[in-house]
């Protein structure tokens, strides 16, 4: 299951979830039909969770063999795969991609009835051709981490839908955008037909003349629709029908809600209404399943995070698995969700693949995930070289290509140059990753009044502050009356600490706890090897999802109204 809806109705779709044969590629370019498929592993999956790959780093290839039983064009969906991904159908590549927080599809035409072979070489190794996925605080697992479909398709499919909500004049509104891909040229016309809140509606007609993508685009009144926020988050689902000669030939269902965020007067809003983010920053890691998350697991984060009383989750630091974001939308959580770039030097940022890399990252988080009402902020490039002229261009450059995609969400990045951060003036909101009471003795309250003077003195006046991280290393079990560092109660009391100096202070937005459940990382030298056990240990839950003390104290504050 790759949504937590129907996405199709007509368009025929199957889950090539399960188990696929598996195999080591070693040095050299693989030779698919020699390879010796010793081993099975499920999928989704992490090759880590197999006891003779516990720490392999390195290229494996999945084999799926699939049967039809008539000719026609097939797409393969991939929702994740760690990290670098080559496609193949009966030996021949069908496509590649990088990054494994992102979809991508790979598409066949007009194929054969009969057996056929689909072969995966996922490869998780770090080298220069890999900008993003380094050595880092949290682990790039390997394999195919998040779900596949394989759906067949006619010469005319919809690729995506995208809803913009408009509030105006006490009414709602929205523009959809319907994007058709042509997979041949020429061809009949269509007409694209749209189905919400109760009203059938219809786009463009067009006929198609060469491959490649139409758009198409309405703008409608919905005076009926009821808003999404927090404390109501009316869903609706959103179909549309691609007709060619009064014949339905494909469709696609999302689902969407109406809500407008905005920046005015120094605070966020959502729907007019000044909000706070109460909320955890959260990776995709747990010791039985690696980054491949089930969905139970997904639904134990999304209680565990609103029983502490928080309204809100940062994405760290990648897009997110869309199950999990689903489950926001259906619950009301805001979601902050970010690009994936962490903790990147200058240098490593002047990797001649870093521009294409995170430009095709923000184009697909944006694209695949901009239907979400539960997303209320993107951002980029957490804890990079912003303080840096020639950081500050590729910023610019980053927040003008997702404000072209998406014009309708505020953006921001968290930094922890303090007062030499020089990109300020480029996001709308300013963030804030410092950890007073554990990097250093600051304290809390007096920090985040002097970053609200930083923010100020380098373009950030007015915009509004959010302490995007903050916390403590707490190891689960280790509780000492010294409370010395590492136990449970030194955590506890940072936290507190933190929590009552933000929750007190009107010119704070929101604040993001660092963080909420330990995670694995990258064995290494230098930093890394200061994580113990290769566990960054600040979770407010440990990995298995045990609530140490410090989860008590975010209650206190995160249930009661802020100050």
């Amino acid at each position: 299951m790759t949504r937590l809806f129907q996405t199709n109705e007509h368009r025929e779709v199957h889950s090539l979830d399960g188990s696929w044969d598996f195999a080591i590629i070693g040095e050299g370019e693989p030779n698919l039909g020699r390879l010796s498929y010793s081993n099975t592993l499920i999928v989704p999956g992490c090759w880590e969770m197999h006891p003779d790959f516990l720490t392999y780093r390195g290229r494996g290839a999945y084999r799926k063999r699939i049967s039809l039983k008539k000719k026609t064009s097939l797409r393969f969906v991939f929702k994740g795969v760690s990290h670098t991904a080559h496609v193949y159908l009966d030996g021949q590549i069908l496509a590649e991609h990088y990054n494994a927080y992102t979809a991508f599809d790979a598409i066949a035409i007009d194929v054969e009835p009969g057996d056929h072979e689909l072969t995966v070489i996922a490869d998780n190794r770090f080298g220069p051709d890999s900008a993003l996925h380094i050595p880092n605080d949290y682990y790039t697992y390997g394999g195919i981490n998040r779900p596949v479909a394989m759906e067949q398709l006619d010469e005319l499919y919809i690729e995506r839908i995208a809803f913009t909500p408009i509030w105006e004049n006490g009414k709602w509104k929205a523009r959809i955008q319907g994007f058709v891909r042509h997979l041949r040229e020429g061809g009949h016309p269509y007409r694209l037909q749209i189905e919400l809140c109760g009203r059938k509606l219809q786009l463009d007609i067009c006929s198609p003349i060469e491959a490649g993508i139409t758009r198409m685009e309405g703008t409608f009144d919905f005076n009926e629709a009821e808003a999404w926020s927090q404390e109501s988050p009316v869903l609706y689902e959103l179909k549309s029908q691609l007709v060619v000669d009064d014949a339905v030939v494909d469709d696609l269902i999302e689902r969407v809600g109406f809500r407008v965020v905005t920046t005015e007067k120094g605070k966020i809003q959502l729907n007019g209404k000044d909000i706070v983010f109460k909320g955890v920053n959260r990776h995709e890691d747990h010791p039985m399943v690696g980054s491949a998350l089930p969905l139970q697991l997904m639904a134990l984060d999304a209680d565990l995070i609103t029983n502490m009383g928080c309204n809100s989750v940062r994405t760290s630091h990648y897009p997110n698995d869309e199950r999990f974001l689903d489950l926001c939308d259906e619950r009301g959580i805001l979601v902050w969700e970010e690009n994936h770039a962490r903790g990147l030097s200058l240098s490593q940022m002047q990797n001649p693949n870093f521009h294409w890399q995170c430009k095709q990252v923000n184009r697909e988080m944006v694209e695949q995930h901009y239907n979400h009402p539960s997303i209320v902020i993107w951002a980029i490039l957490n804890e990079c070289a912003s303080n840096t002229p020639e950081g500050r261009e590729m910023y610019k450059e980053q927040l003008e290509q997702i404000r072209g995609l998406d014009a309708s969400r505020p953006l921001t990045f968290a930094s922890h140059h303090r007062d030499k951060e020089l990109c300020f003036d480029l996001a709308d909101i300013v963030s804030f990753n410092l950890y007073p009471g554990w990097y250093g003795d600051e304290d809390p309250g007096e920090l985040c009044d002097l970053a609200r003077d930083w923010a100020d003195a380098s373009g950030g006046s007015g915009k509004p502050m959010i302490m995007s991280e903050f916390g403590g290393d707490g190891y689960y079990g280790h509780r000492d009356a010294s409370r010395v560092r590492g136990t449970e109660e030194r955590q506890s009391d940072i936290i507190e600490a933190n929590l009552s100096a933000y929750t007190s202070r009107g010119h704070i937005s929101g604040m993001f706890i660092w963080q909420y459940c330990d995670c694995r990382v990258t064995e290494g030298t230098d930093w890394l090897i200061t994580r113990a056990g290769t566990q960054n240990s600040k979770g407010i839950v440990d990995r298995y999802r045990r609530p140490k003390l410090a989860y008590a104290t975010v209650q206190k504050y995160f249930n009661r109204e802020m100050e």
